[in-house]
């Protein structure tokens, strides 16, 4: 169970002032959304245990969920609690330490690591400096081997020169914990102190950090959450990195054990300038130094002295947070994330490895962060912070509903408004309407579902819930008996084969038949509607495919709803309550509305922005069904993925990047099998084009592994038998977006007909 401690850092104020306060700082709702999301995660066994801290404004939102530890006894999980940091190291103690080195003229950010570490210039070498360490930009590799055994610091010095570059120096970035091995070892030789000796000495003590340092005295054993299992023993106050373990717990890329508050200390620090509370630790200068970009122009990622800015690894500073904030994270699950623009902190603390190294907190950490952003009554998401959906509208204007009308209500978990106030709520407490009946679409009426499901009966108001997942796809004449009209509610993703717009058409029909009015509560589409791509539908309405509109369709619901009336000669009374103050270029992330997952494997914007490519393969291979970034990730057994990353990297697909990596899903296609692939990194989302993407990888895929990759299995989501065969014979993808020209040109004119907006 969730153990909650909330502060608000102000003295001499009364309960009821500083609820008040506290109030004005933070929407309370989002702050409830955090809750459940870190809930969520423990639930499905991701984590144990969390300590999130989130400070803005003077006020300090800390809370404690889950366990500190499950075995080999349930201790639950406190604030104070110790978490080993892991690579957080880097930029709580090593990356500092060298800071202030330069700030005291000991060493220079340019100087070559052989003039620290002789010999270090052994095999091409020479030219790496401190900066290209501080960065990741070094070429060298991510970590010093195990084999044969060692141990020692002096060895792991050793080894790191025997280290031969993968790439030139400030060429590529490549995250290294040998550069911030190399760098402990320079702030000792600059120093004449250990790192540990140095950063407890003129940090941490200074700062009154007083949980914070390596290997922590056993006096603190009590409040240290464990990490891994290892040869039959828990780690527990023992570092979990191995290679710092080899080091004997004093590392410069990990060995630092700290708390969320102490945390809290150095990043107000940083907040303030290099000074908290009087007692100044850094330059301001050397704060806008470390927290500003070094890595080379045009490099896409983008990183700090040490601190992360702009890469593959800036997953804690959520969907919300701009460009200019800086964090890090640990492998064991902790992470830091420092937004100046608004002055927030965002602290989450675990220790997901424990107690199998199963856990995984990614998606977690983007979901708190981008909550968080939520939170802040002053954040600003831009110009279009002020865009209404239709269910906001609803509760402004009076009289939209048709008054004392008998109404069923197709919804799920993301019929709510921008404040999370749920559509079903509301016409539940109308007194304009009476709700009678519910429907829910594929995944039920919370989103949780992944498969067929019957009817229910709603906990809360006791009203039936017809499934339109199950044995029935369209509501029947029984269902709708007594109604004068549906309302729809559902937030779609704007793409042909996500099936909320399928069960939107077929509750069309069945209004139509009973003469049921049709009301859609209109959302924007989160993709944006002003992008058409991919092949025209050819062959029958399915349920994957209900009306012959492109992949990526760049309409609204309600705009879809009126064209399926209009073609298909529904004739249903259909009413479309409309956004306010949306433009058709506009993405989701701009609008000021709250993210809700609207199926159990889209989790963020980024996937929904792939889906109308990566969706395509779902069916031939894993698209990250069953870990924690599904659509975000492909693979399969059989390939290779160094091979395939570099064979994607070379299309020069715009706005994307391809890391190679394993992984091994937990569900779905290939479920429980090591799969090799590529990891999707969305670098310019404006450059995106996402289905031109799925069928450029396909084209790869199957000239790769012809024998391998189910391509006909693409054909049923693709439902374009021209692309499919044009796909087998290896054609080019120009050839291939050629087949659907004739098929876009009849649709423009056509769709044209039912927008709603500009």
């Amino acid at each position: 169970m969730p153990n909650p401690q909330s502060h608000l850092r102000s003295s001499g104020q009364t309960s009821a002032t500083k609820s008040q306060t506290f109030s004005t700082v933070f929407r309370l709702a989002k702050l409830e959304a955090i809750d459940e999301v870190i809930e969520g995660a423990i639930t499905a066994g991701r984590v144990p245990g969390v300590v999130v801290r989130i400070e803005h404004g003077g006020a300090v939102y800390q809370k404690s969920y889950g366990a500190k530890a499950v075995a080999p006894e349930f201790l639950p999980m406190t604030y104070d609690t110790i978490f080993d940091s892991a690579s957080l190291t880097k930029v709580i103690a090593t990356a500092p330490a060298i800071m202030l080195l330069a700030e005291r003229g000991k060493l220079r950010l340019d100087d070559k690591v052989d003039h620290w570490i002789t010999n270090f210039k052994a095999h091409g070498k020479g030219a790496v400096t401190i900066r290209h360490l501080l960065t990741h930009t070094s070429g060298l590799r991510p970590s010093l081997s195990s084999k044969p055994s060692w141990s020692g610091l002096a060895k792991a010095i050793d080894l790191a020169k025997e280290e031969r570059l993968t790439a030139q120096p400030g060429t590529k970035f490549r995250y290294s914990d040998i550069n911030f091995i190399l760098l402990g070892e320079i702030v000792q030789l600059a120093s004449g102190q250990m790192l540990d000796e140095f950063t407890s000495k003129h940090i941490y003590q200074r700062l009154g950090m007083r949980d914070t340092g390596f290997l922590p005295p056993f006096e603190k054993r009590s409040r240290i959450a464990p990490t891994e299992r290892v040869d039959g023993q828990i780690l527990h106050g023992i570092v979990h990195d191995p290679t710092a373990r080899r080091m004997n717990g004093v590392a410069g890329h990990a060995g630092l054990f700290t708390t969320a508050a102490d945390l809290s200390r150095f990043a107000q620090m940083m907040l303030n300038g290099g000074k908290l509370n009087g007692r100044r630790i850094f330059k301001s200068e050397t704060v806008r130094l470390m927290t500003s970009v070094h890595t080379p122009k045009g490099m896409m990622a983008k990183r700090g002295l040490g601190w992360d800015i702009d890469s593959p690894y800036s997953s804690p500073r959520g969907n919300h947070f701009k460009i200019g904030g800086y964090g890090h994270t640990g492998w064991t699950g902790g992470s830091l994330w420092v937004d100046p623009a608004t002055q927030t902190i965002v602290i989450l603390m675990t220790s997901r490895t424990h107690p199998d190294g199963n856990g995984n907190v990614i998606a977690l950490r983007r979901e708190v962060a981008t909550l968080t952003a939520e939170a802040l009554r002053k954040f600003s998401f831009g110009d279009a912070s002020g865009v209404l959906n239709g269910a906001d509208v609803l509760r402004q204007r009076i009289g939209i509903l048709p008054k004392g009308a008998k109404v069923g209500l197709i919804t799920n978990h993301t019929g709510h408004d921008r404040h999370r106030r749920s559509t079903l709520d509301y016409l539940q407490a109308s007194k304009e309407v009476e709700l009678t009946a519910l429907f829910s679409p594929e995944h039920g009426l919370y989103g949780k579902l992944d498969a067929k499901f019957g009817d229910g009966t709603d906990a809360k108001f006791g009203l039936k819930i017809y499934s339109l997942y199950g044995k029935n796809r369209k509501p029947v004449p029984d269902q709708l008996a007594g109604l004068d009209a549906l309302v729809f509610d559902i937030q779609d993703i704007g793409c042909r084969f996500y099936t909320y717009i399928s069960t939107m058409g077929l509750a069309m029909e069945a209004a139509a038949e009973a003469g049921v009015k049709f009301i859609v509560l209109d959302r924007v589409n989160p993709i944006g509607g002003a992008t058409v791509a991919g092949p025209v539908r050819l062959g029958p309405s399915q349920f994957i495919a209900y009306h012959d509109i492109p992949m990526q369709h760049g309409m609204t619901a309600g705009e879809l709803a009126r064209m399926i009336n209009t073609e298909r000669d529904l004739g249903v009374e259909l009413q479309i309550v409309k956004i306010e103050g949306w433009k058709r270029s506009q993405l989701f992330d701009t609008t000021g509305q709250p993210w809700t997952n609207p199926s159990p494997n889209m989790r963020n914007f980024t996937q929904a922005l792939l889906y109308p490519g990566i969706g395509l393969l779902e069916t031939a291979m894993s698209v990250g069904r069953g870990t924690d970034t599904p659509f975000e990730v492909i693979g399969a057994p059989y390939i290779d993925d160094v091979k395939l990353a570099n064979r994607l990297n070379a299309l020069g697909q715009p706005g994307v990047r391809f890391i190679p990596i394993r992984f091994t899903p937990d569900y779905s296609v290939h479920k429980d099998k090591p799969c090799g692939g590529v990891n999707i990194i969305v670098t310019d989302r404006h450059k995106l084009r996402a289905v031109p993407l799925g069928i450029d990888i396909a084209r790869v895929l199957h000239k790769l592994y012809p024998k391998s990759f189910p391509l006909a299995k693409v054909g049923r989501l693709l439902c374009h038998p021209p692309t499919l065969e044009a796909l087998d014979q290896g054609k080019t993808l120009a050839h291939i977006e050629a087949l659907w020209k004739t098929g876009l040109a009849k649709f423009t004119p056509r769709r044209a007909k039912y927008l709603l907006y500009e």
